[in-house]
């Protein structure tokens, strides 16, 4: 179990190149609301994959596409709806097409601003609401003078409606929130059975370079140490239920083994909660109380989970 941490401010997030013409934005050192984005060059009406949290941070990103796109990017996807990866949408429209899963835009208006309420101590500046203009159901393709980006919807995972970013010419896949890199996996808002056919999925492509919505840049390990998380996970589910724990007792006894040294592990309740609701019938994807949720991890970490953003 960890404790809450004195604030302090993460280094600032840089874009990197992981092939020819496509490049990772990542802010260490990964933790909550200190996501990655990518960009796909090479000319004309460029991709950026997902934004960032707050008006500094995609300030900086901006700043970093412009030394590889100096017009900015013609596309920003959003891969799922939480903030860390959409607060960022209006300082790239409306040059920018803001392109997201038809659910994600829903999603994402219902949502609102609320993210910032949970932190309240964060300088969030100014990130007015910016919804998605483009919209699609199962795949869209995204053509420039560079490698094409298919988009691909394998949600539920993360969330109800997650979508990737396929680079199939480069081999680099950009997974958001469904894969993750040395940070705890999160998938109250979405499914456990859902994330594991979700990762199958990926799999399947046979990425070479994968950058994570969370974490270092990685290859397919990442899908396979997402995956071992999550069946870890089902299994503690099954337990706790058996011996009728409740998903905080269930956390607190659980030995987690090789995944302790994760950051932000007071997800496990969040995720525990998840689990157990799928075990009892939920749906993949359906609605759950997240505040009740979140409570429970602040009193497992003995304190507000830590934000750097």
């Amino acid at each position: 179990m960890t404790t809450a941490q004195a604030p302090r401010v993460a280094p600032p997030g840089s874009l990197v190149p992981v092939a020819d013409d496509v490049y990772a934005f990542v802010q260490p050192e990964g933790g909550w609301c200190l996501n990655n984005a990518g960009l796909i060059a090479g000319g004309g009406r460029s991709v950026l994959v997902d934004t960032a949290a707050t008006e500094s941070r995609t300030r900086r990103l901006k700043e970093e596409v412009a030394r590889i796109v100096p017009d900015g990017p013609g596309y920003v996807v959003n891969t799922h709806f939480h903030g860390d990866h959409t607060f960022g949408n209006g300082q790239f429209a409306p040059h920018a097409v803001i392109v997201a899963h038809a659910g994600t835009r829903s999603d994402t208006e219902e949502a609102g601003l609320g993210l910032r309420h949970l932190w309240p101590d964060v300088e969030w500046g100014e990130t007015p609401l910016t919804l998605p203009t483009l919209t699609f159901r199962d795949e869209l393709t995204l053509h420039g003078e560079g490698p094409r980006t298919e988009l691909l919807h394998v949600g539920p995972a993360h969330t109800a409606n997650d979508i990737v970013a396929w680079v199939p010419e480069r081999q680099v896949l950009f997974t958001g929130d469904v894969v993750w890199s040395g940070v705890t996996p999160y998938i109250l808002m979405g499914s456990v059975t859902g994330s594991l056919k979700a990762l199958e999925r990926l799999r399947a492509l046979r990425p070479a370079v994968v950058v994570a919505g969370h974490g270092p840049v990685g290859g397919p390990e990442l899908i396979d140490a997402t995956e071992a998380y999550l069946r870890l996970l089902q299994g503690l589910a099954e337990d706790g239920l058996r011996r009728g724990a409740s998903p905080l007792r269930a956390a607190r006894e659980a030995d987690i083994g090789p995944f302790a040294g994760l950051l932000d592990s007071e997800r496990l309740v969040g995720n525990l909660h998840r689990a157990y609701a799928e075990l009892e019938g939920l749906a993949p994807g359906d609605r759950i109380d997240v505040a009740a949720s979140f409570k429970e991890m602040v009193a497992f970490n003995g304190g507000p989970p830590a934000c750097h953003a």
